[in-house]
């Protein structure tokens, strides 16, 4: 990340532009807790751009940037099989869209939260987004922008596909079982009842560029976030190039190895992967307004290396730099292998409130301090 010249402010807002922390507060509730904490403190005037890159968030995001948006009610099969109400958000019609684009959230269908701490990780699937996905179909939209961040599993997208027609069969011919586990018995494929695409495509939301296979792929490097030991890691890595064999595919292209391979799946379908922290931010029309700012605040739940590639924060940063504004990152907690030297100011949530277990038990509490913190420190440094 390249430095910025100062973090001394000029007159301008200060732009909190926060992604969720995950599991903990929304986007939207991080950028007020934080807002609060500066303004109490006597910080000046502030723009508030809570900020999605495909997973949570995504939709909320969409519903704020976007007049006479709709949220649609639909129950779903979760990721252990459980049935989930949630909602997809109907956008109105546009020049490009004549019937309106449907928003869908896999991490509201088929995401890790939903699991709530309980990981199953070799039988989580994605059968809940593809029933949200039909369920738009059926509504007759003319596009679907589908963000695919926050996945419980590693089924390939295989679960996503199923609800919308495909079969995978055993050598028996019955359906497999769900999940990672149902890549092992996978004999072949049927894609010939597969729901088309709606007439304006679909544009998936992707928060990483990695691969399908391999020591970059879905199964390597995200399923022991999703409890794969490393026999499990091996064998969902061989089910997805078996899946891969039989149905064909795009496994190397940049986003493929999303949500457990998902990617993927979408992309075979026909969409069109791209960065979803771009949409969004070109959505809410970032670049300017950080542009117009004096101080660019940003932070996720865990700040780690990925933070940076593909994610939300990471994007902001580079526009902070580009723009060569001051850049501030707050966190529940930074990793060390990450480098912040071109911010301004860092504030970890954890060391503030003394422990993790705390800062996560009062998340808006200590966003607030935070903000309340920078607001002291960047005095200073006018000072």
């Amino acid at each position: 990340m390249p430095a910025h010249l100062s973090a001394d402010l000029e007159p301008g807002s200060v732009l909190f532009a926060p992604d969720g922390f995950k599991g903990s507060i929304s986007a939207a509730a991080a950028a007020a807790a934080l807002a609060d904490g500066w303004r109490r403190a006597g910080g000046g005037d502030t723009d508030l751009a809570p900020m999605a890159d495909g997973g949570e968030g995504t939709v909320d995001a969409f519903a704020s940037a976007v007049p006479g948006s709709r949220r649609m009610g639909v129950d779903v099969t979760g990721p252990d099989g459980r049935r989930v109400s949630t909602t997809w958000l109907l956008l109105p019609p546009a020049a490009d869209a004549p019937h309106g684009s449907a928003v869908i959230e896999l991490a509201s269908t088929s995401g890790i939260e939903i699991l709530d701490g309980m990981l199953l990780p070799g039988r989580a699937q994605t059968r809940g987004l593809g029933e949200a996905i039909s369920a738009a179909l059926a509504h007759g939209v003319s596009r679907l922008i589908i963000g695919i961040g926050s996945s419980a599993s590693t089924d390939g997208g295989t679960g996503m596909l199923a609800a919308l027609g495909a079969r995978f069969l055993t050598v028996d011919g019955e359906e497999t079982g769900p999940g990672a586990d149902g890549l092992d018995a996978l004999h072949d494929i049927d894609l010939s009842r597969l729901q088309p695409l709606p007439p304006g495509g679909a544009i998936v939301l992707t928060d990483v560029t990695n691969p399908l296979l391999g020591a970059r792929g879905a199964a390597a490097v995200f399923g022991p976030q999703k409890g794969l030991d490393e026999d499990a890691v091996r064998r969902a890595d061989d089910g997805l190039a078996r899946l891969t064999a039989l149905a064909g595919g795009r496994p190397s292209t940049p986003g493929a190895g999303a949500a457990g391979g998902t990617g993927w799946a979408l992309d075979l379908w026909g969409a069109r992967l791209q960065s979803g922290a771009k949409a969004v931010s070109d959505l809410i029309g970032l670049p300017a307004r950080v542009a117009a700012a004096s101080l660019v605040v940003t932070g996720e739940g865990s700040f780690d290396a990925q933070s940076l590639h593909g994610k939300a924060p990471g994007h902001i940063a580079s526009l902070a730099a580009d723009a060569r504004i001051p850049l501030a990152v707050v966190a529940g907690r930074i990793a060390g292998d990450v480098d912040l030297s071109g911010a301004a100011q860092i504030v970890s949530l954890t060391e503030l409130a003394g422990t993790s277990e705390a800062a996560i038990a009062d998340p808006g509490h200590w966003l607030r301090e935070a903000g309340a913190l920078l607001a002291t420190r960047m005095g200073r440094s006018r000072g």
